[in-house]
């Protein structure tokens, strides 16, 4: 039930819904990147990370609704991309290092611009029901939220590439490829 319905209005339109739940996943993606920052900060496992937002950053009820102007967050994507990312951290960094360029290596980022790449390749690597554009979109928009021009054109450049090298089908031959750069 959406946060409109909840509130006795009439029942969301298709078109509605459909808003309503690109939404929730925004939310999922940026509740995320903030828990994978606090991952990498305090060192607590991804479990612990997961619990915690749940029980506090993005309880329903108290106030919640108050607290924030965004859309409630799909918990379900949410967890999947913390957990995902804690368990295949070094794989991601290692993609993503073979694409960034040499004035940006993986460990002299900002924390938060490395949970966002993270965070977008992984779901270009294991979210294939999602259009990697879709993907990218996303986390720039989230970086965007952090960020100014320069970064959010860095992720966008980082994102783009690897999508290219990860599902050149989806992306269309106009660029790169497995093997080109």
């Amino acid at each position: 039930m959406s946060t409109k319905e909840a509130k006795g209005d009439k029942p969301l339109s298709g078109k509605e819904r459909s808003q309503q739940l690109a939404l929730e996943r925004r939310a999922a993606r940026l509740a995320a990147v903030q828990a994978l920052y606090q991952w990498e900060q305090t060192g607590a496992k991804a479990e612990a990370v997961i619990a915690e937002f749940g029980a506090h950053r993005m309880a329903k009820g108290q106030g919640a609704e108050e607290v924030s102007d965004l859309a409630p967050a799909d918990r379900k994507l949410f967890a999947e991309i913390v957990r995902g990312v804690a368990a295949d951290v070094a794989q991601l960094d290692d993609m993503l290092s073979a694409v960034l360029s040499e004035e940006w290596r993986i460990e002299r980022l900002e924390s938060i611009l490395r949970a966002i790449m993270r965070a977008g390749a992984f779901e270009l690597v294991h979210r294939p029901d999602v259009p990697p554009r879709v993907v990218i979109s996303e986390y720039l928009a989230v970086t965007d939220a952090f960020f100014g021009d320069r970064e959010t054109a860095m992720v966008n450049g980082v994102l783009d590439k690897l999508a290219h090298e990860l599902r050149p089908d989806e992306m269309g031959a106009t660029r790169g490829g497995p093997g080109t750069r």
